[in-house]
């Protein structure tokens, strides 16, 4: 994981992560039960381990670039890279639904507020991953 905080010429902060890995995909985030009647979802054990482990890269590049955790109503545009590890098709908006929830509280109050940007994929064998860079923006809603 590398991460960068710079400020360009007008002070905007932008944060780059790097994650290894990639997400489950929203199809495989959830295992359905039926329990007296009732169906209720819950995340499976794989989706929570990716998670945590997302936010905590989260945290340690927040940490180490003096990223503070945006507030809710402060717009946070999130640009993604994904390199995907085969050439199996994936849909990269699968993937946003636990990135973007592992990053709640950690560099963001609200999920609600990051727009997500898929700025390209690609398939790297040797080192799968998503490349994210966030900015937020200047005017708060």
């Amino acid at each position: 994981m590398t991460t960068r905080t710079e400020a360009d010429g007008g002070g905007t902060m932008t944060l780059r992560v790097v994650l290894p890995g990639i997400p489950p995909s929203v199809n495989h985030m959830y295992r359905r039960f039926t329990y007296q009647g009732r169906t209720m979802d819950v995340i499976t054990r794989h989706a929570k381990a990716w998670m945590e482990q997302a936010a905590w890269a989260a945290r340690q590049a927040a940490l180490e670039s003096g990223w503070s955790l945006v507030p809710k109503g402060q717009k946070v545009v999130v640009k993604l890279w994904f390199w995907w590890p085969n050439r199996t098709r994936r849909d990269t908006h699968n993937a946003l639904k636990a990135l973007l929830d592992a990053w709640q509280g950690v560099l963001y109050e609200d999920d609600y507020w990051a727009l997500p940007r898929v700025m390209d994929f690609g398939v790297d064998r040797d080192n799968p991953r998503i490349e994210a860079e966030l900015e937020v923006m200047e005017e708060a809603v």
